[in-house]
Formats: C-alpha cells, sequence, structure tokens
C-alpha cells in the first residue's frame, strides 16, 4: 500500500500532521468554550438583564427630553397666548357657570321630588371634590387655548 492519499498528493508529514493536529485542537477548544458559554444559563441571564437594563435606561431618558420639550411647549403657548384670549376664556367659563346656575334652579323649580333629591346629592359630591373639578376645568381651558394657537399657526 502507499503512503500517498487521493491520487498525485503527497502524503503529509509529521509535521504538517502535527500542525494539523494542533490546529483541530484549538477549533475544538474554540467550539467547547462557546458550548460551555451557551450552557451557562446563570450568565446568559446577567447578560440579558445588562441588555435591558441599558435599554430601560436609553428609553428613560429618551421619555424625560420629551417631557421636557413638551413642558417647554406648553411654557411656550402660555407666553404667547394673548391676555385677550385668556380674559375671554375667563368671560366665557364665568358666562357657563351663571346659566348653569340659572339652568339648576330652573330645574329645582320643575323638577319632582326623586330629581330634586338626586340632583342634591350630586351637587354636595361636586362640592366636596372641588379641587379636582376646578383642575379638570382648568385643564379643559389649557387644553381649549392651546389647540386654537396651534390651528392659528
Amino acid at each position: 500500500m502507499s503512503h500517498q492519499s487521493h491520487g498525485d498528493e503527497p502524503a503529509p508529514t509529521t509535521d504538517q500532521l502535527r500542525e494539523r493536529v494542533e490546529r483541530t485542537r484549538d477549533d475544538l477548544g474554540r467550539t467547547v468554550e462557546a458550548l460551555a458559554g451557551k450552557a451557562d444559563v446563570k450568565e446568559q441571564a446577567r447578560e440579558k438583564a445588562a441588555m435591558v437594563k441599558e435599554q430601560a435606561t436609553v428609553r428613560a431618558a429618551q421619555t424625560a427630553e420629551q417631557l421636557h420639550k413638551a413642558a417647554q411647549a406648553v411654557e411656550l403657548a402660555k407666553d404667547k397666548t394673548p391676555d385677550s384670549v385668556l380674559d375671554a376664556a375667563a368671560r366665557a367659563a364665568a358666562r357657563l357657570r351663571d346659566s348653569a346656575t340659572d339652568a339648576g334652579h330652573l330645574a329645582a323649580a320643575t323638577a319632582p321630588e326623586q330629581v330634586r333629591e338626586g340632583a342634591a346629592s350630586a351637587a354636595h359630591a361636586a362640592r366636596s371634590h372641588r379641587p379636582a373639578l376646578l383642575a379638570g376645568a382648568a385643564a379643559l381651558v389649557a387644553f381649549l387655548v392651546l389647540r386654537r394657537t396651534w390651528r392659528q399657526k
């Protein structure tokens, strides 16, 4: 039997064989390390947690920046809103309040007893939650003013 392989190629020398074995050992070592890394669930969990934490930090910074920009926009809108518009909104709110009072008196005078009792209960609830109602009304007025300002641009 001949020492040649595959046709006319000469048989590898001892040094060549040693070199191939060494390369194969290196490749096998890297493969084993990669497999060990994939099997290390704790390390994978740590890496994933670090990645998620970093993403959350970036998103929190982006959200904070957006909130800051929104606050600046609100301040700018408030600064650019003419006093006449603010006064008109206050007058409209006063007229609305007066109309609601008049409608309430008319309804009280013509409503059945059961309806009047329900209205009295609702009025009591509104009085007890006055700060929340005022805050809601103020937010509504601010929204309407901002919307009007944006439409004018």
